[in-house]
């Protein structure tokens, strides 16, 4: 078990680059260890993309499949032209329009710059560039990619605080770099350019709309399938799922039947606030957003709101309301069916 060192950064935000300890993380980092970084969209489990054994380790300490892709993070787009092969105009300028940003894309591999194993098997690399002023700084001071994908066990439900990463990670890791809690709250938009229309692996904050607001008809609205590899992390594994037996409910118009569960005491729901009256009483409740209609609010709050859920004593059974789908609302709707494993209810509690 590893001694797993604590940065903590609050007080750095805006000017990281003369906090007193920076020089100690960018040499864990060169040293090849992992090190957690802070991002607008989730924390992320970082090292040198450069280094295959350092990105090997990732994916044993995640207890994560070595098929499934991690996202290179830089700081700067001439960073680019070592590792990706080509880009197309398109592709340029949606990188201008939403970088620094929760955007990922898969570009065509230049090969023998990055080590081969952040690829996973594939001749595509995703890349992004955050937004977060801790992560740029250590990207610039760095000078090379970092590999970095969720700093949690592979499943759970991503981290969005220092408090998650430290329950899945404390021990298998080099360091954490404590920050606030992520801005965003869900993984990047990651959106494949390696053929036309692009395609959205993953959807996330930045939506469909979002891109056809630059590039117009540019993005196919057909979901991407997968075969045996998949392209983009999320697409393949059960993800974001906590401990807990979990369903979405896909309606809340009325009172909860109450005769569906024996004792609601060990039921827990998470739901908007406007709907918290029409719970049992006696049922724990999480709240996401306010009301059905903010979807800002609910990605912010998801995975808190999971790993919260773990937390509450004799729970054996959960319940989630499923946001009305909308292009809004996709990335949202996305992550809980994958935490529920497509578990649904539609009126069996009504």
């Amino acid at each position: 078990m590893k001694s797993t060192k604590i940065w903590d950064v609050r007080d750095y935000h805006t000017h990281f680059e003369s906090y007193p300890k920076l020089d100690e993380i960018i040499s864990t980092y060169e040293k090849g260890g992992l090190v957690v970084l802070p991002t607008e969209t989730v924390y992320g489990l970082g090292a040198n993309a450069c280094d295959d054994q350092a990105v090997q380790n990732i994916y044993k300490a995640k207890g994560r499949p070595s098929d499934n892709p991690l996202i290179v993070h830089i700081y700067e787009t001439e960073q680019l032209d070592a590792f990706v092969a080509e880009m197309t105009e398109s592709t340029i300028k949606l990188m201008e329009a939403f970088w620094p940003g929760p955007i990922t894309f898969i570009l065509p591999l230049k090969k023998g710059y990055l080590c081969d194993s952040v690829t996973g098997g594939l001749d595509t690399i995703a890349v992004r560039m955050p937004s977060h002023p801790v992560a740029r700084t250590l990207l610039k001071v760095l000078n090379k990619p970092i590999a970095a994908p969720s700093a949690n066990l592979s499943g759970r439900p991503s981290p969005t605080t220092f408090d998650h990463v430290y329950q899945d990670l404390n021990g298998r890791v080099d360091g954490i770099i404590q920050s606030s809690q992520s801005e965003a709250g869900l993984e990047s938009t990651v959106l494949d350019c390696t053929s036309y229309p692009f395609k959205v692996a993953r959807p996330g904050t930045i939506t469909r709309t979002m891109l056809n607001e630059i590039l117009p008809d540019s993005i196919d609205e057909n979901e991407i399938t997968f075969t045996d590899k998949p392209i983009a992390p999320g697409m393949k594994y059960k993800h974001y799922a906590p401990d807990t037996p979990l369903k979405m409910i896909q309606q809340i118009n009325g009172p909860i039947y109450l005769g569906a569960h024996e004792d609601w005491s060990n039921v827990a729901f998470i739901i908007p606030k406007s709907l918290e009256h029409f719970l049992p009483k006696e049922s724990p409740t999480i709240i996401l957003s306010e009301t059905t209609d903010d979807i800002t609010t609910a990605n912010h709050n998801l995975y808190d709101a999971l790993h919260r859920l773990d937390q509450l004593p004799s729970i054996n059974m959960a319940y989630i309301y499923g946001y009305l789908e909308s292009n809004e609302a996709e990335a949202l709707v996305n992550r809980m069916i994958k935490a529920t494993n497509h578990q649904f209810v539609k009126d069996e509690l009504l």
